[in-house]
């Protein structure tokens, strides 16, 4: 254990990219875990790095007492003093280890702990680049399949590309180069694992940021990106530079930019619409090759009414619903489409429907005025009842009247007509 270690800490730590500190604690701690094992851990000892020297020495500490009790850890003033003049009792005296005496065993135990600790450090490595890398393009060679996962060697480390996160009609054999987007780095007790994906929207963001140059420079920016991996996917973009056209940048002279994205995805299918702050105007774009005829926005549900001529209908929802599926991901809002006959047999039902409210609104007003006109009718007769029944009342009390006044001038005349018998 004892030479100069300078040159092979340096070469170490060149060829494994591990800091000089960690590589040097490793090594105080492997020969502190040797002496421990020879000693059986029955001594105060602590390990450090010379760097003049190159070594690393091996001290043990004992305290300096008027009698000893323990022979491993105190020591006799007197003997003490033959070693420093100047301690007292109660000092902590620090005294140099030959650290050549190590067994075998001993030097394999320092030599576990060395690699232990460079293994620890290279995974601390990989793991403190690719975290900060997350969200970039990186190219590999694909090594093996785990139960469908692929294995890619990234150089450095080795990188996964789950199930999952493959488009589902691309293959790989062993050999192969995969360009991929890294997605999440991050440490496991297996050591730190790069997560790839293929799938990923940002996987076409950081394709255009490689193959168009306003977009890495930032005068055109991409808004959004809504994708269906290995068949489709729209992006929609703006520019910062009122002399670059957001559309054309991307596209390329005679298309070569985004065909360069193509081929990289593999032939998949990219709209290019322009963004916009206005919904409708966003909507229409995100339709795009299909032609809007008019748009009805709805804020607080976040919904939009798209109308289109009958002969654009299918181009709108495209193939099983992608086109639309597709514009919806891109501006975040409910898209329903109907077709201009549609909406108009759908105003037609509702103008009869209103008309018929109408008529029977009407119809009802009529019954109402004549419900009405016979109520007062029939209280006109009552009253005609009544006045008829109040005459003949006053007529039926004056023949009444009658006989009794007859009676009475019979009855008068009587009385006279016997008087003149008499």
């Amino acid at each position: 254990m004892v030479g100069n270690l300078n040159h092979i800490i340096d070469q170490v730590v060149k060829e494994k990219g591990i800091d000089r500190e960690v590589l040097v604690e490793a090594l105080e701690a492997s020969v502190l875990s040797a002496a421990n094992k020879k000693f059986r851990n029955t001594r105060d000892l602590e390990a450090r790095f010379n760097a003049e020297s190159g070594e690393v020495e091996l001290f043990e500490f004992v305290i300096v007492v008027e009698e000893v009790t323990d022979s491993y850890r105190e020591i006799d003033i007197e003997e003490a003093r033959e070693v420093d003049p100047g301690v007292e009792p109660g000092d902590s005296l620090g005294m140099k280890i030959d650290a050549g005496q190590f067994t075998r065993v001993a030097a394999q135990a320092a030599k576990q702990v060395i690699i232990q600790k460079v293994r620890e450090a290279e995974r601390e490595g990989v793991y403190n680049e690719f975290k900060h890398r997350v969200g970039e393009l990186v190219n590999g060679i694909v090594r093996r399949y785990e139960r469908g996962d692929l294995v890619v060697d990234l150089g450095r480390a080795e990188a996964l590309l789950s199930h999952r996160e493959q488009v589902p009609r691309e293959n790989y054999r062993q050999g192969d180069r995969v360009r991929a987007y890294i997605i999440e780095a991050k440490l496991s007790p297996k050591g730190p694992q790069v997560i790839l994906s293929r799938t990923h929207p940002g996987m076409v963001t950081a394709l255009f940021h490689v193959e168009v140059p306003e977009v890495h420079e930032g005068l055109v920016e991409i808004k959004g990106v809504a994708r269906e991996p290995g068949s489709r996917a729209k992006i929609a973009v703006v520019s910062h530079d009122p002399d670059v056209d957001p559309v054309g940048a991307c596209v390329g002279m005679r298309g070569s930019r985004v065909q360069n994205v193509v081929s990289e995805l593999r032939g998949e299918k990219i709209d290019i619409v322009p963004w916009s702050s206005d919904i409708a105007r966003f909507a229409a774009a995100a339709l795009s090759p299909a032609e809007i005829s008019r748009i009805y926005v709805d804020d607080e549900e976040e919904a939009l009414e798209v109308v289109v001529p009958d002969d654009q209908l299918s181009l709108a929802i495209g193939k099983k619903g992608q086109n639309v599926r597709l514009a919806a991901k891109l501006t975040g809002w409910k898209i329903d489409i109907k077709s201009e006959s549609k909406v108009a047999e759908a105003e037609a039902a509702s103008a009869l429907v209103d008309e018929e409210a109408q008529d029977e609104a009407a119809s009802a007003l009529v019954s109402e005025d004549s419900q009405d006109e016979a109520a007062s009718a029939l209280v006109s007769e009552d009253s005609q009842d009544e006045t008829a029944f109040d005459l003949g009342s006053e007529e039926t009390q004056d023949e009444a009247a009658a006989p009794e006044s007859v009676g009475d001038e019979v009855l008068e005349a009587g009385e006279q007509g016997g008087s003149v018998a008499e």
